[in-house]
Order: C-alpha cells, then sequence, then structure tokens
C-alpha cells in the first residue's frame, strides 16, 4: 500500500529534510524509524525539502509498503521510535497515484519575527529578533509589489537546482500581533531559500532602510547580489500543503490562519 503521512518538526536539530551521509536529518530519523516497525527499506517522498534550522507543523511525505497497518498504528507505531524533536501528526492510506511532491496544487510558510528591544529566552531558534521598529505596512505595501507570476531569480539562492526561475506566489500578507511578526507566503512551488530572502527584503524596508518602491527594483533586476539578506532558518515554518480534496487529507492547524 501506499501511505502518506502528516509530519511535524522542530529543525534546530536537523541538517534539514534531505539524507545527507553522516548528517541528522529528518528523512534519515523517519527511514529509520520506518525500518523498525516494517522491517523495510522505504523511499520516502516529501512535499518540499527544508533547509537546516527550518520547522515544519504540515510537511507531508509518502511511502510504500508491504505491511499492513492501521493508519491509528502507523502514528503510534513511528512516533515511538522517532526523537523527540519529530512527530507523526496523521497517517492515511492514499490511492497509487498519489504523490506528496507532485500532486501538491499549493506550499505555504510562515515566518516569524520578534520585534522587541529585549531578546527572548523561550523563543531563542524559533523566531528571529529583530530590535528596531518595524513598519508592517509598509512591508505590506511592499510585499504586494511580490506576489503574481514572475522572475524570481533576485530570490533565489546560488546553488539552487529549479530548471526555472519563474514561480506564481498567490499570497505574501504581513502581519502583527503585539511584539510578534507573522510573515505569510503561499504558491505552488518555491526556489531554494526564496521564503528567506523574501524576508531579508521585507524587513530593511519595514525599518525605513528602504523605500517600499525598492522591492520591485530587486525584483526587475533579476540579481541575487543586488537583493537583501538571506534571513535566518529560525524563523521559518513550512505550515501546510494542499491537494485535491479526492485525497481527503487531513489538516493540521497548529497556528491560526489569520492572527
Amino acid at each position: 500500500m501506499k501511505v502518506a503521512l502528516g509530519v511535524e518538526y522542530s529543525g534546530t536539530g536537523f541538517c534539514g529534510w534531505q539524507v545527507q551521509p553522516e548528517q541528522r536529518t529528518v528523512q534519515g530519523c523517519l527511514a529509520q524509524a520506518l525500518k523498525k516497525i516494517t522491517g523495510e527499506k522505504s523511499k520516502i517522498v516529501a512535499a518540499g525539502r527544508t533547509d537546516s534550522g527550518v520547522h515544519a507543523l504540515q510537511q507531508v511525505a509518502h511511502f510504500e509498503t508491504a505491511a499492513n497497518r492501521s493508519e491509528r498504528n502507523w502514528v503510534l507505531g513511528l512516533n515511538s521510535n522517532l526523537p523527540n524533536d519529530m512527530n507523526i501528526t496523521w497517517a492515511r492510506q492514499v490511492p497509487d497515484d498519489f504523490s506528496a511532491r507532485f500532486s501538491a496544487l499549493n506550499r505555504s510558510y510562515r515566518y516569524l519575527i520578534l520585534n522587541r528591544v529585549s531578546r527572548s529566552a523561550v523563543h531563542a531558534n524559533k523566531m528571529w529578533w529583530i530590535f528596531s521598529p518595524l513598519d508592517v505596512d509598509k512591508m505590506q505595501a511592499a510585499a504586494d509589489l511580490l506576489i503574481g507570476h514572475h522572475d524570481y531569480s533576485s530570490f533565489r539562492a546560488k546553488l539552487c537546482q529549479a530548471h526555472s526561475p519563474v514561480k506564481t506566489v498567490e499570497k505574501i500578507q504581513v502581519t502583527r500581533q503585539g511584539d510578534c511578526i507573522a510573515i505569510d507566503v503561499k504558491a505552488q512551488s518555491f526556489l531554494h531559500h526564496m521564503v528567506r530572502n523574501l524576508v531579508g527584503v521585507l524587513v530593511p524596508i519595514g525599518e525605513g532602510r528602504k523605500p517600499v518602491e525598492w522591492a520591485t527594483e530587486v525584483l526587475e533586476g533579476r540579481d541575487r547580489s543586488h537583493g537583501g539578506i538571506t534571513s535566518p532558518p529560525d524563523g521559518l515554518y513550512f505550515i501546510n500543503v494542499e491537494y485535491p480534496q479526492q485525497y481527503n487529507l487531513p489538516t493540521v492547524s497548529a497556528f491560526p490562519v489569520v492572527w
């Protein structure tokens, strides 16, 4: 059978999703847990690869197996063999045509910023601490200029392996609650470091060091060297993947949709 999983993890202790030699990765830990309960060496396919330090609340992965277990037992069996910083939130048997990667309609990320004078002992490695005041209205105005179907070469990591820099961004929403700022980005697919580079442009605009129009200049320049910094991975969360309704996959609401 083919089984889909909802995977949640704190990225701080992982060298990203993808298996790497002699490195602790999410995919590697999941493969080890699957082998313990099935005796099989499983190929695990994810909706998206997250970098070292990036967290996930609703990563979706699938694998094929000859083992026959209930959905509840997949969750309990895997979680009993996984480290404390990752967890399976749900399991669902899916048809043969399902792919965690290629069946996805869109993917959503949220970037969290702690915007106050003092740092946080509780949110370290979970949010990007910025002590200078940020103007959320200016950040949203700049974000609006970056939404749509564009060549995002200026927001692409040097080692990005995507065939084309052209992507369609459906949403970039900047919201504040108290000292916390959330930047939500939704697209069918992303370039390597794309969300972190988008945030790296919005922050200096929010600080007043760059005008709102700078976002358009960066986008149209199609040159990564003219963009902002790559924001730290600590504040980035992979929060959702949307699939066609026919697959009837569960949703996880670990963060509210609108703050």
